[in-house]
């Protein structure tokens, strides 16, 4: 199933607020912090996942139906929003060892290629800016689907994943563990719940 077309069978059965029509899906989209989740998972002691989310953040897409790689995305993400759940390792994260937060208040994503890769699934490229220094960044997304909201809002939807090596940018803080290996891992996993809603 493309992102841009259903099937008949999966029309018949859809909602009258999902639209099947590729050029109803072209337009601008503001990203909707409130249902939308940015979030990485680092391992920690070399035996276990930490999860963290941004809860401040804003966000543009734009989709183009009939030719998806003329679409582009651009995030803002507020590094003094970090959540871990834990303050000290949230303030930690702020610090000089890492995010440096009141130096580089901001981590920036700007796309510079969206490629279709069948059904609903799509890659896009970009620039990642952590501390400064950027660097390209591409992110498997998955098509969730298009509706109206009960408000009149109509919404588009995609999940993605992506994977880092945040030496690259920059954040080396470390300690050894007396067991061989390090506290942080250097590999971050990034995952995303987007939910955007189409401008007026």
């Amino acid at each position: 199933m493309s992102i841009f077309s259903r099937n008949d069978a999966q029309t018949a059965t859809a909602t009258a607020t999902v639209n099947p029509e590729p050029a109803a899906l072209t337009g601008d989209y503001t990203i909707d912090p409130a249902h939308s989740t940015i979030g990485f998972v680092a391992r920690h002691a070399m035996v276990t996942n930490v999860k963290g989310r941004f809860q401040d953040f804003t966000g543009t897409l734009h989709l183009d139906g009939t030719d998806p790689s003329r679409s582009t995305a651009s995030l803002d993400v507020v590094m003094d929003s970090i959540d871990t759940g834990n303050a000290d390792r949230d303030g930690h994260l702020k610090s000089a060892d890492f995010f440096k937060a009141d130096e580089f208040p901001a981590m920036t994503f700007r796309s510079t290629e969206v490629e279709a890769l069948g059904g609903d699934d799509y890659r896009i490229t970009g620039d990642l800016t952590i501390l400064g220094t950027t660097r390209p960044l591409t992110i498997d997304l998955e098509f969730n689907g298009a509706a109206k909201d009960p408000f009149g809002n109509e919404r588009a939807g995609f999940e993605g994943k992506a994977e880092i090596l945040r030496s690259e940018w920059g954040l080396t803080w470390n300690a050894a563990l007396e067991t061989g290996g390090v506290l942080v891992s250097d590999k971050i996993k990034l995952n995303f719940d987007i939910s955007a809603i189409r401008n007026a």
